[in-house]
């Protein structure tokens, strides 16, 4: 599905990312973990060209080269990037985000009976779908932004620190939510900190660590992994 080979990004002098190489299998759901300053964000930044590649790196998606195109035509192919912060148009109401979701061109034939199945993986939205977003909580307006996102027709779906300034409770209830999305066999890469929650609905996770990849496995192996049980889930 998505295969990038020796990825590397500038911001001035720093090397944010240095050589990474990951891979997304179609109807997989892969996980990229890492500390604040790994290069998370950075590297869906870069697969999506919302940031420049340095060198010679490439992007490859459903086996066409994809890089240094521009982010439209990258959601023309096929990708929906949920940002870190969601991006949702707060003084609009729920149905309006959803069906400005709907606005590439491969995702106008059918919207509505998309905006129902959407729906049905979000229940709390279709009850709230005349709701202002700015009124809703920061998981509710999570929901909306991967629904949104579900809405241009995707092929692949990328998510950005999904739970980040949620409560416990808030993030259970949105990877239960992950998880349906995942179980309709969408392939997904996910940024995440949270590693109980995000390996818990991932076939696979890479390692991020200052801008370079240092591990990668199965979920479940990567759960006992001594090390990723030191750095992130304590001993």
């Amino acid at each position: 599905m998505l295969e990038a080979k020796n990825l590397s990004v500038r911001y001035g002098k720093h090397l944010a990312l240095n050589d990474v190489s990951i891979k997304v299998e179609p109807g997989e759901c892969v996980v990229i973990l890492g500390a604040n300053g790994a290069g998370k964000s950075t590297l869906l930044r870069g697969l999506t060209s919302m940031v420049p590649l340095a060198g010679n790196g490439d992007v490859m998606f459903r086996e066409k080269p994809i890089a240094r195109i521009a982010p439209q035509k990258i959601v023309e192919l096929g990708i929906a990037h949920v940002p870190e912060g969601r991006g949702v148009f707060t003084e609009m109401t729920v149905d309006e985000n959803l069906r400005l979701g709907a606005n590439p061109k491969r995702a106008r034939a059918g919207a509505d009976s998309r905006r129902e199945e959407v729906l049905k993986l979000f229940p709390r939205l279709a009850e709230r779908s005349r709701q202002r977003v700015g009124t809703m909580s920061g998981g509710e307006q999570q929901m909306v932004a991967v629904a949104r996102a579900l809405m241009s027709k995707p092929d692949l779906l990328l998510l950005d620190e999904p739970s980040l300034g949620l409560a416990p409770i808030v993030v259970g209830e949105l990877f239960q939510a992950l998880k349906r999305v995942r179980d309709t066999g969408m392939s997904m890469l996910v940024v995440e900190q949270n590693v109980r929650a995000s390996l818990a609905i991932a076939n696979r996770g890479y390692l991020l660590e200052a801008g370079r990849i240092v591990g990668q496995g199965a979920a479940e192996v990567l759960m006992d992994d001594p090390g990723v049980r030191k750095a992130f889930l304590g001993h």
